[in-house]
C-alpha cells in the first residue's frame, strides 16, 4: 500500500462538482492499494500517517505528527500511485488490486482512520474527482507499506 501525504493548509475534492471531503490545516492522503495488502497493511500504514512528523514545532523543525497538530485528513483514492513506470512510456497498472479488493481496503482505512482520528473525510472511490488544495512547504512524502507474506512470497519466486 503507497500512501502519498501532502502537508496542506486546506484541501477538498468534488465529485460532479459536489464537494464531498474538505480539511482545513492538515494531510491529503492519496492513498493506492496493491496486490497482497490487507488490513494489517492498511493499519500500519494508517499508524505511519498519523504519527509521521512533518509539522512544525515551536523551532520551526518538522518534529509534530499530525496527531499532535489535531490536524484534518482527507483521504483520496488514487490507484495511478501503484503504477510501474520505470519501463516505456506507458504506466503498467499489473501490481495495483483489483476494484473491488481496493474498494474494501480503502473503506477499510476510512473506518479505522475514523475511529482512530477526529478529523477525516474521503473522496469517493473510482469516482471522477476534481481535488484542490495548498500544499503547506511544499512538504509531500510517499509513505510505503508492504506485507511481509507478499515480501516472502516475492524473495522466492
Amino acid at each position: 500500500m503507497k500512501g502519498l501525504i501532502q502537508r496542506v493548509t486546506h484541501a477538498s475534492v468534488k465529485v460532479d462538482g459536489e464537494t464531498v471531503g474538505e480539511i482545513g490545516p492538515g494531510i491529503l492522503l492519496l492513498l493506492g492499494v496493491e496486490q497482497g495488502d490487507d488490513q494489517s497493511v492498511a493499519e500500519r500504514l494508517l499508524e505511519k500517517v498519523l504519527s509521521y512528523r512533518i509539522f512544525s514545532d515551536a523551532a520551526g523543525k518538522m518534529n509534530l505528527s499530525l496527531r499532535d497538530v489535531n490536524g484534518g485528513l482527507l483521504v483520496v483514492s488514487q490507484f495511478t500511485l501503484v503504477a510501474d513506470t520505470r519501463k516505456g512510456l506507458r504506466p503498467s497498472f499489473s501490481s495495483a488490486a483489483d476494484p473491488a479488493t481496493g474498494q474494501q481496503l480503502y473503506e477499510t482505512f476510512l473506518s479505522l482512520a475514523k475511529s482512530r482520528h477526529p478529523v477525516v473525510q474521503a473522496g469517493r472511490f473510482g469516482a471522477d474527482m476534481k481535488v484542490s488544495l495548498l500544499n503547506d512547504g511544499p512538504v509531500t512524502f510517499l509513505l510505503e507499506v508492504t506485507n511481509p507474506k507478499s515480501d516472502e512470497h516475492q524473495k522466492k519466486v
